[in-house]
């Protein structure tokens, strides 16, 4: 499909009246010529010219122009904050909202990698090539996660406009088969994306404590240990800060653009305990009673209009009351987990901003703040996730409770039920990937510029979207985005600016049509009414969604709503307007056509043509490390060998020869009290271990692990590929060790199919580590020649 010109570029509206339009003003920025006497020399000599001096000038930003913190929380629903009714405290977020405007009809994609695209650019996410996460991502156009040339995002505009730019924490937006030593790096933070300076991982979610850290292009380990009180959101908040320190320190007059997004509050829910106590017995009362507070106070608030209704529970969710005690205490602690992941991170959020008011900076810098990057995630399922057998099945709710203590720290990558999310929604229907309902697309918005905005704590009711950001920004800064850009033709803007709501807060709406379209689920909106079609709940999990199925999921009928007159979306009106319905259907299939959104369901691609498709063989040497998953060998349920060639000095060697994976899942080839082991880590449980008959004798060695997978009764006949998000099912294999041609060892494996979330590292274990046999990082203290992985 063509790519194509939409009428209407950014809102012609001038703010020239208002008193912040003086900071456009642009001074006469012509370098200075310095003209050279040109008539020394040589007598009888010809004259010529000297050539014109000058050092040549560099961008600058327009006199005045203001700082500006983009601030993105990940994974919240909109009636979680206190800030907008909820029950979870956010001091931090409420303080800015008291100083700015709150906007309670702003939307977002109800997924990662869709609403950060379109954060970033001011286009649809699937005219970025982000219909899906990036770990998804097909050769569709719409979802192919590759940024097209014809879009240049707002970092980039605003860096060539004389800003400085960052980004700390959360990116999800560079193709990860890309996301490699190799490279290549144009679709990284710190290229296309326009960002000089980034501090965070790259995927869409990680471990707090041990996260795979990259600063700009370069892998780095965390500052220091879970025992030592690392933490992630800590350390970006530290990062950028010192970021805004040197930048003060040696460019005070440029301003600059920081983009802050947290990997909190996205599974796994890891916190302090400190901050999980604060909220201890405060879940108690359950689900449905915390929905109806957080849906009272926000009426008393008046965050909601006055004659919102508050939805019901979903037929899929329980009801509190019809749990078990045991349930009860074990769900209601999952919440005060989460509650304190959250008010954690609305801390750290108020160190930065505190850090820009210190520096003397607050006057003159636009806070924007999205509390949620889609509605809280309902991915937990019914009853949440933590402690697992080798299997990946929960365990037993008495065992469950008791490895409850542990839940916050790096022990498990934890979530809480479902019903939690729908919860922290109130009053929406709806959660994370429900592009159908405004649970799922409905986030806090908070815009704060102190001596620009009057209305302090004001709220805005203006229909809204996240591609509207963007624009904003060039209007509040004076800047034109580029009709060319090195040499492309850039498409124009889809979203359009929200300076006009600063001054008028009845004026209607300028953003009158919008697609929603997520993961089979699909709404639209224009101008007040909002039609969707449910395909899946998030929580029941759906093969289909990875299938390749280009065909439209016409398996749940079509809803329509006022949202002008029911906020909530509590009143299905397709029965009685269907021609408004047929007008909104048609209006979607003309949006998704000229956005590249078919198909729905686009299926995965774990591969793109022509790199590791199809490769067998993997070599690496000595010193090799942080291979990320989609470029390391996937293994699961597949026989393979992995050959090692080492040199062992005569005082022996202990450490990590081969490693794949984390805590929660791996493989892992180590040397022990001079002893060769390879162990499987499935779901956080030893799935089993070989270990060597005889000492590691001194000199060269040559080790060889072969694993072979059994039947597993529960085995499609047909074995799909295998693929992010659907691995085949659990199957217990054995191995076979051998050393120099020996045979030293053998053993059976409980589940050989396993998940690796972290890296393949040579020599060590980075990370957290695979076998609860040694501490990360484990260095091999002999050398490693080669280590080769051969999948059959």
């Amino acid at each position: 499909m063509k790519r194509r010109k939409k009428l209407g570029l950014l809102l012609s509206s001038t703010l020239a009246a208002q008193s912040w339009h003086a900071v456009w003003a642009r001074e006469d920025q012509a370098p200075k010529n310095h003209v050279q006497d040109a008539t020394a020399g040589e007598a009888g000599r010809e004259e010529h010219p000297a050539p014109q001096a000058g050092w040549p000038e560099p961008p600058r930003a327009h006199s005045g122009s203001p700082n500006i913190v983009l601030i993105l929380v990940d994974d919240v629903g909109f009636g979680t904050t206190t800030a907008f009714g909820g029950p979870i405290s956010t001091p931090n977020f409420d303080r800015l909202a008291a100083s700015g405007l709150k906007y309670n009809n702003f939307h977002v994609n109800s997924l990662c990698s869709p609403t950060r695209s379109a954060l970033l650019t001011g286009y649809n996410n699937h005219e970025v090539g982000f219909g899906t996460v990036a770990e998804a991502a097909t050769d569709y156009p719409g979802y192919n996660s590759l940024l097209p040339e014809d879009i240049t995002p707002v970092a980039e505009v605003l860096k060539e406009n004389g800003y400085s730019t960052a980004a700390v924490g959360k990116w999800h937006n560079t193709p990860t088969w890309q996301v490699s030593p190799a490279g290549p790096f144009d679709r990284w933070p710190t290229g296309r994306w326009g960002f000089e300076h980034f501090y965070g991982f790259l995927a869409g979610a990680d471990n707090q404590y041990y996260t795979r850290i990259y600063r700009d292009q370069t892998p780095v380990e965390p500052k220091a240990t879970p025992e030592q009180g690392y933490h992630f959101t800590t350390d970006i908040t530290n990062d950028a800060i010192k970021w805004l320190h040197q930048h003060d320190a040696v460019a005070q007059d440029k301003p600059f653009f920081l983009y802050y997004a947290t990997g909190a509050t996205h599974t796994p829910h890891q916190v302090a305990q400190k901050w999980i106590d604060k909220y201890k017995g405060k879940f108690d009362q359950g689900w449905d009673v915390i929905r109806q507070q957080s849906f009272d106070r926000q009426k008393a608030l008046g965050v909601i209009p006055a004659n919102a209704e508050l939805t019901p529970r979903p037929d899929t969710l329980p009801a509190w009351d019809s749990l078990t005690p045991q349930q009860k205490k074990l769900l209601a602690h999952e919440a005060e987990v989460y509650a304190g992941f959250t008010e954690q991170t609305d801390y750290e959020i108020g160190r930065l901003l505190d850090a820009i008011r210190e520096e003397g900076q607050a006057d003159n810098t636009i806070v924007i703040e999205i509390f949620g990057d889609n509605g809280a995630s309902a991915e937990g399922g019914p009853d949440g996730t933590d402690a697992q057998d080798v299997n990946g099945k929960p365990l037993s709710i008495d065992a469950r409770l008791d490895a409850a203590g542990a839940l916050g720290s790096e022990v498990y990558m934890n979530h809480f039920a479902a019903a939690w999310a729908w919860a922290l929604t109130s009053p929406f229907q709806g959660t994370k990937q429900d592009a159908s309902h405004l649970g799922g697309t409905t986030d806090p918005l908070v815009i704060s510029w102190p001596g620009h905005i009057s209305d302090k704590g004001g709220l805005r009711t203006q229909f809204a979207h996240v591609n509207d950001i963007a624009p904003t920004l060039y209007q509040l800064t004076g800047i034109t985005p580029p009709d060319t850009h090195d040499g492309v033709k850039q498409l124009p803007l889809e979203g359009t600016s929200l300076a006009y709501t600063f001054d008028h807060p009845n004026e209607p709406s300028h953003h009158h049509v919008q697609y929603f379209a997520t993961s089979g689920n699909r709404g639209i909106y224009k101008d007040g009414w909002w039609a969707g079609d449910l395909y899946h709940e998030t929580w029941e999990r759906n093969a289909a969604l990875f299938s390749g199925n280009n065909k439209e999921p016409d398996t749940h009928p079509w809803e329509l709503y006022n949202i002008n007159e029911d906020y909530s979306q509590a009143h299905d009106l397709a029965a009685t307007h269907p021609e408004k319905l047929k007008e909104l259907q048609a209006l979607f299939r003309q949006e998704a056509e000229r956005n590249h959104v078919y198909p729905l369901l686009p299926g995965i691609d774990p591969y793109p043509t022509g790199q590791l498709k199809g490769q067998k063989v993997f070599t690496y040497r000595a010193g090799v490390d942080r291979i990320v998953p989609r470029i390391a060998p996937n293994v699961a349920g597949r026989s393979y060998t992995i050959t090692a060639d080492i040199d062992v000095p005569a005082s022996g060697a202990e450490g990590v020869i081969f490693a794949q994976g984390s805590r929660y899942g791996g493989l892992t080839l180590f040397v022990k009290d001079n002893r060769v082991i390879y162990e499987i880590n499935a779901h956080g449980n030893r799935s089993g271990q070989i270990v060597s008959s005889e000492p590691l004798a001194p000199g060269k060695a040559h080790i060889v692990v072969d694993i072979t997978p059994r039947k597993n009764p529960e085995e499609p006949k047909k074995n799909p590929p295998v693929r992010p998000f659907f691995a085949p099912p659990p199957a217990p294999g054995t191995g076979q060790l051998s050393i120099n041609g020996k045979a030293a060892g053998q053993g059976d494996f409980a589940n050989v199919v396993v998940s690796s979330n972290e890296t393949l590292d040579i020599g060590s274990d980075l990370g957290s580590p695979v076998s609860p046999d040694y501490k990360s990082p484990n260095r091999f203290t002999g050398s490693i020649d080669t280590v080769t992985v051969e999948i059959h």
